[in-house]
């Protein structure tokens, strides 16, 4: 794609001239127009506004990773989060200027609002703003959906929310059947108007992953409605390519273009897609580091892809699963303030985006929504290690290749390190139970099925691996 054709591209009807971070239209600090024509952060926070002119922090805080005492992110229900790490992290956030934290009851097996709750409440409630979500996947009934609505209020340790969510509608294998069992028939939908009418709820608005039929007719209920804010999943892979990596995905730019013509603020999930454009996972080959790095040797690969996002006006914040001190710290060094990318950085990251696209990964984020398997199957862990596998040149199909022996013994001993035994894909018995879960619709059972097949022909030694990458 040129140059020409992609600036044509860009969506919701923004000029080159215009690609300034403004609080959906309007800067909030004074020296920050400046600091971006010097190229060089001033130290200062930028923000955005929401409908109600209230100023909400670019970057924040998302509690679906939280710190652990061994380190890990608190997916697990093994996982015992550090509660005074997670103070610190808060208390560092908020000294910096980030008022924006996302939670949701089913994060880090039920305990994020909990241990949020008694994070924030040692500040003052106006320093920051909670979002959380009505994430009746399993039981939609109006007298469960209403019990998990006020247990938030009382996990979190507040008397209202600010951005509070239909979580993750367009999924399931009916999904507009599904989106009115959850929120219209039940009757929440009205209910939860009712609470924003009384001030309980300061904004409503929904989470999106999954069928365009679901989206298109969530906004076109907008009119009556009036949704506030709506989060969706845009990075700069999934801008034009979140389709063809699956069908049943909708490209960011459709997304962000139809909220930018209602003016409804937008949230941004998987600003980092999973943490694949952060480089942590080897996701980003050698070549797509070097051309990043020679544009901006100092910056981190993960301010890039913030940096995308916050290029965009009506981007209110960005959601980041910042589980150590050196991804808050980075971050909020980005966004103190963001410098919008230029026309020829849109187009860079436009072609990693393509070179990205074009490596048979499988596209998870490892959002865990898919967990706990009833089976014990590590799926994120399974795939992130086929991922990292694939990226450092460790899937290796040719068996008369120079490097098949290397790979092959990378990959097998990287696999048992990264999964343990009694948890990899080869104990998958194809139950489904997770399909519905995906927000990516990624055929779960298949691709371990794949991955396991390439795992025990390089076990043999002997046998066609010509499937691996296919």
């Amino acid at each position: 794609m040129n140059r020409r054709r992609f600036l044509r591209r860009l969506g919701g009807g923004m000029a080159a001239a215009a690609l300034v971070p403004v609080a959906c239209g309007e800067s909030s600090t004074a020296g920050e127009k400046s600091a971006q024509q010097n190229n060089q952060p001033n130290g200062q926070m930028t923000y955005r506004k929401d409908t109600h002119g209230d100023e909400v922090s670019l970057i924040g805080y998302g509690c679906m990773r939280l710190p652990t005492v061994t380190g890990g992110s608190a997916r697990r229900d093994t996982d015992e989060i550090d509660q005074e790490e997670l103070n610190r992290h808060v208390d560092y956030l908020l000294e910096h200027g980030v008022n924006y934290f996302d939670t949701s009851p089913v994060y880090c097996q039920g305990r994020s609002e909990t241990v949020m709750g008694k994070a924030l409440c040692r500040h003052p409630r106006k320093n920051y703003k909670v979002a959380t979500k009505l994430s009746n996947f399993s039981n939609w009934t109006r007298e469960n959906s209403l019990a998990m609505y006020q247990a938030s209020m009382r996990n979190l340790q507040v008397d209202y929310i600010d951005y509070y969510l239909l979580h993750s509608i367009g999924g399931g294998d009916d999904p507009m059947q599904l989106f009115r069992d959850r929120f219209i028939d039940n009757g929440m939908l009205d209910f939860l108007l009712e609470e924003r009418a009384a001030g309980r709820i300061r904004n409503l608005g929904f989470s999106f992953h999954g069928a365009q039929e679901v989206y298109d007719y969530a906004l076109s209920m907008h009119q009556d409605v009036h949704w506030d804010f709506v989060q969706i999943q845009m990075n700069y892979v999934d801008w034009h390519f979140a389709r063809e990596v699956n069908p049943r995905n909708v490209n960011a730019e459709y997304l962000y273009g139809e909220l930018a013509s209602r003016d409804i603020p937008v949230v941004i999930m998987e600003p980092l897609l999973g943490g694949r454009l952060a480089g942590g996972d080897g996701s980003l080959t050698d070549r797509m580091v070097q051309m990043l790095k020679e544009r901006a040797p100092e910056e981190s690969l993960a301010s890039w892809a913030f940096r995308f996002c916050g290029t965009y006006p009506k981007v209110l914040t960005s959601l980041s699963g910042m589980t150590y001190m050196d991804n808050i710290v980075d971050n909020v060094r980005t966004h103190s303030p963001l410098r919008p990318l230029s026309d020829e950085e849109l187009v860079m990251l436009e072609s990693i985006a393509m070179l990205l696209v074009s490596q048979p990964t499988v596209p998870c984020t490892a959002c865990q929504y898919c967990m706990p398997c009833p089976f014990g199957i590590d799926i994120p862990g399974i795939f992130a290690h086929y991922n990292k596998s694939l990226a450092a040149g460790n899937v290796e199909p040719n068996r008369q290749s120079p490097e098949y022996r290397k790979a092959r013994r990378a990959f097998l001993v990287d696999y048992d390190r990264a999964v343990p035994t009694l948890r990899q894909a080869d104990h998958c018995i194809h139950c489904g139970t997770c399909l519905s879960h995906c927000p990516q619709s990624i055929d779960i059972p298949a691709q371990l099925q794949r991955i396991d097949r390439y795992a025990e022909a390089l076990k043999l030694d002997g046998v066609d691996l010509g499937s691996a990458s296919a």
